[in-house]
């Protein structure tokens, strides 16, 4: 049974690579079918999280790990029939803002349900103020979709599909991305249709026990061969108009760890909050990769990672907070739980990196009235590892892909004058932080832009660990030299263009201790200046 039961779970997860892959291939949003901001998964029939696709986030895959079970309870597993659909973006039961929509579809095979499968995809617009941290309140933060049928024994619901279009700036896109969960979903089902017939199979429960047990034992052996020991650590971050604290103790036990955010600062007035859900899935996310990396990811890996916060603190925000810009705090969760984690296991993990997408949105208007709205998502640099350097340009921890060019231009009359690596921008040391970016904007002639800026590490750029240095913090100017806030809403002046540098990540070990063929080599591809080479690593030519 175990050899049999093996082959199927390698099955169910081309099942859900394949579910994801037909998300990309019909969504109509940049950020879904370039970057990957997506997931999906599969689910057994207690909302257990069996497999995932490798394309997709981890705030969106862990985070549905345990959406599943409020779709279960609200919907109601025994109204539930074939041809259903199942939609929200409740920050608190999703992934944590209004801009991510989950669609759900029960499995049913031979008239009995046996599953479900879930999907999440980011979309460019959800109607409200627009996607930015000025909101006050969830609720002006755009519509908000509660647990409901998309699709109701084959049947889509025509009045959600009327209040999409008339409450959101890009209606073709947002309900074209929701038709597309949708149809992702349905790719899955057939498969795995098709494979419990190949197997003879009433049901995956046999097979869900197997998946489930056996990544939690696996886990559970990982997590019982560290010392045990508690370690607190503490990251101060730009916030919105104010620095935030984010406090994170780790302490490890026989057969589970506790992540505990005691200490955390309060909520933000603006939108910078994360739901807890969202919490969750980035501290176990860090756990998972550090301690365990090698078992998958499902409800058996994950439960092993317990993680605990306050009430009343900005990641254990509640309804009615303002959260459009979760992922902002929510990405530098990680290196808040790495901090405590090194002093447990030295030489483990990374020195803090950008953490936080870059993303910007604009919105754009011609003289003919004509609008539109373009997000698009860039990365800064990754702390540098206890025996790499970090990575440039790449997204950690959320591991989407940044846009190329040519599909944020095709997406609307915006214009990409400069993007580029930034030389200098990766922190000192034994190993070299990971390099951010530069990036120079504008709209075409005869555009007028208002520019969203959705950044962070710009008064608290990335540490170094170590001895390393940090990394090169955020800069959001216009082209005439204007400074304005890492998140920040204004208007970009005829003429003019907005230009950003993107943070770097922090150096690992004293800079003393680097291999001198490794600092040329840096200068010679113009990661670092000579200058710099000269200052930080006493090379000299």
């Amino acid at each position: 049974m175990s050899v049999q039961s093996q082959i199927m779970w390698n099955r169910l997860i081309s099942i859900v690579e394949e579910q994801a892959q037909a998300l990309i291939r019909t969504a109509f949003s940049t950020s879904v079918r370039e970057a990957g901001d997506l997931s999906a998964g599969i689910y057994d029939q207690r909302g257990r999280m069996l497999a995932q696709a490798v394309t997709g986030t981890p705030g969106h895959v862990n985070a549905m790990a345990a959406a599943v079970a409020h779709f279960m309870r609200e919907i109601g597993v025994d109204t539930m029939t074939e041809g259903d659909v199942y939609i929200t973006n409740d920050p608190w039961m999703g992934t944590g803002h209004l801009h991510d929509i989950t669609v759900v579809t029960p499995v049913f095979h031979k008239g009995s349900l046996v599953g479900y499968f879930g999907c999440t995809a980011h979309v460019v617009d959800i109607g409200g103020r627009g996607f930015g941290a000025d909101g006050e309140s969830v609720y002006e933060e755009g519509l908000q979709i509660p647990i409901l049928r998309f699709i109701d024994r084959g049947e889509v619901n025509r009045t959600l599909i009327q209040m999409l279009r008339v409450n959101t700036r890009e209606p073709d896109q947002v309900i074209g991305d929701i038709y597309a969960l949708a149809a992702c979903n349905e790719v899955g089902l057939r498969r795995l249709g098709a494979m419990l017939d190949e197997y003879g199979l009433s049901d995956i429960e046999a097979l869900a026990d197997f998946i489930v047990d056996a990544s939690h034992e696996a886990t559970v052996a990982a997590i019982a061969r560290l010392p045990k020991a508690r370690a607190c650590n503490t990251m101060t971050t730009d916030g919105y108009a104010t620095p935030i604290t984010l406090a994170a103790s780790v302490e490890t036990f026989p057969d589970y760890v506790l992540v505990d955010f005691a200490g955390t600062s309060a909520p933000d007035p603006k939108g910078i909050n994360v739901p807890f859900i969202y919490t969750v899935a980035y501290a176990a996310y860090a756990l998972k990769i550090a301690l365990a990396p090698e078992v998958p990811n499902n409800a058996g890996s994950l439960a092993p990672f317990r993680v605990t916060a306050p009430e009343n603190t900005i990641v254990n925000a509640r309804r009615p907070h303002p959260v459009a810009l979760r992922h902002v705090i929510g990405h530098l969760i990680p290196d808040t739980v790495f901090g405590a984690l090194d002093q447990i296991l030295p030489d483990t993990v990374p020195a803090e990196g950008a953490g936080a997408l870059c993303n910007f949105q604009v919105s754009l208007r011609g003289s003919n009235g004509e609008r539109s709205e373009v997000l698009t998502f860039n990365s800064g640099g990754t702390g540098a590892r206890p025996r790499l350097d970090g990575l440039n340009a790449t997204a950690f921890p959320s591991g989407v892909m940044t846009m190329p060019v040519e599909a944020t231009e095709h997406a609307g009359p915006i214009v990409i004058h400069r993007k580029e690596l930034r030389p200098d921008s990766g922190g000192a040391g034994r190993q070299r932080g990971g390099l951010g970016q530069y990036m120079e904007v504008g709209p075409r002639e005869g555009f007028t832009m208002e520019f969203r800026a959705q950044f962070d590490r710009k008064a608290h750029p990335a540490r170094g660990r170590q001895g390393g240095t940090e990394g090169g913090p955020t800069v959001v100017q216009l082209s005439d030299g204007t400074d304005f806030p890492a998140k920040a809403r204004f208007a970009v002046p005829e003429g003019q263009t907005v230009r950003l540098a993107f943070p770097g990540g922090g150096g690992m070990g004293p800079p003393s201790e680097r291999d001198l063929q490794a600092v040329a080599r840096d200068v010679r591809l113009g990661y670092i200046s000579e200058k710099a080479a000269k200052r930080d690593y006493g090379w000299t030519p």
